[in-house]
């Protein structure tokens, strides 16, 4: 086996869920520089969005996440995504109008001044 592979620096550590404020105390390497007091002790604290205590599948509970459906949810993108094409082909024709008509102008000046 290879030597000093593992980190050998475990420690008591905290984690906590930030959905039910349920705390875990076990060893980790992990590096934070949150603390915790648990029990009169001072810890180093991690925050966890989701854990077994409140993630759905351990719990049994089944909770909407959001009202709007996966579908509604796309079409609402789509819908979005196509007026910004048109916002940006609509900004385009006009910079190509304009350039055009820079050049225009720039090239009758041009055969103006020749005259």
């Amino acid at each position: 086996m290879k030597k000093d592979l593992h980190p050998k620096n475990y420690r008591l550590v905290v984690f906590q869920d930030l959905n039910n404020n349920y705390t875990y105390l076990t060893r980790s390497t992990v590096a934070t520089e949150d603390t915790i007091k648990l029990d009169g002790v001072e810890y180093p604290l991690v925050k966890v969005h989701i854990t077994g205590s409140s993630h759905p599948f351990y719990t049994g509970e089944e909770r909407v996440l959001d009202i709007e459906g996966r579908v509604d949810k796309f079409k609402a993108r789509a819908e979005a995504a196509a007026k910004a094409r048109e916002a940006r082909m609509a900004a385009a024709k006009k910079l190509k109008a304009r350039v055009e008509k820079k050049a225009a102008d720039k090239a009758a000046e041009e055969t103006a001044e020749s005259k």
